[in-house]
């Protein structure tokens, strides 16, 4: 799943695709091997302000209106407000990625089960703004799962088929360091839940956290395949990534080789 910003503050990319620009780099990412796009008009990074929803729509709706009509593979539209995500299935994308799990507005599940269409909860302690102050928990790994398999169960009572369900473990969303490194090492645990991940750990916090020459976004491209490949490992469905071209690479030679294991 390749990255789309069309945000002026994201972490690592905000303000780089705006107009012709997001429409090049999704192409771009498509062309490195991008299998869905995944575009957001709100970044969710640690203190992030909240967007109007009116912003929100006019800064994803017409980019996923061209690239639908282009014939880009699946769109997935990363925001937690039902009219967001009502309006981009509308312009041709197929799968809401909600970083609330479907908590960020009551109608929220049914909403989704009225769109039909594929969604992906994902753990958060908190909220955007403040969800780094302070995270706790008692057993990191105990309660995202269980928090997943409620969020689960609440989207299929309010109607969403069961094969159109995501879990994702929210690496650093409300999470610290050891939080986020007992998540990747027990991803197993997670894929056992009975629904497909989604690994989002792409230029996240963390890795310059392990690896201090790594303050910049940009500079967190090995560490975070390093996250996808244990993921991979794990049994991830998809991973949610920024290097593309890399990350397709790095996964193609671990394939390569797990075919070439001898029994």
């Amino acid at each position: 799943m390749g990255i789309l910003n069309l945000t002026p503050d994201s972490f690592s990319d905000g303000g780089l695709y705006e107009g012709a620009a997001a429409l090049t780099q999704a192409r771009r990412l498509v062309a490195q091997g991008a299998e869905i796009l995944d575009l957001g008009g709100e970044s969710t990074r640690p203190g992030a302000d909240p967007v109007p929803v009116e912003v929100e729509i006019a800064r994803v709706v017409p980019v996923i209106a061209a690239l639908a009509k282009d014939g880009a593979p699946p769109l997935s539209v990363d925001t937690m407000k039902p009219e967001v995500a009502r309006a981009a299935m509308a312009a041709g994308a197929t799968i809401w990625n909600d970083v609330t799990a479907l908590r960020f507005a009551p109608e929220a599940p049914d909403v989704a089960a009225e769109l039909g269409c594929q969604v992906v909860l994902m753990h958060m302690q908190g909220e955007p703004r403040t969800m780094q102050a302070a995270p706790h928990y008692e057993d990191v790994l105990a309660e995202v799962c269980a928090f997943l398999v409620e969020r689960a169960e609440a989207a299929i009572a309010a109607g969403v088929a069961r094969e159109k369900i995501w879990l994702d473990p929210g690496i650093g969303f409300g999470k610290t360091l050891d939080h986020n490194l007992t998540l990747l090492a027990h991803l197993d645990r997670i894929c056992a839940l009975g629904f497909p991940v989604l690994l989002g750990a792409s230029r996240k916090r963390f890795i310059a956290a392990v690896h201090p020459g790594a303050e910049a976004p940009a500079a967190r491209a090995p560490g975070s395949i390093a996250a996808a490949l244990a993921g991979a490992e794990a049994g991830v469905a998809a991973v949610r990534v920024h290097d593309v071209a890399e990350t397709a690479q790095a996964l193609d030679v671990w394939s390569a080789i797990k075919a070439a294991r001898r029994p």
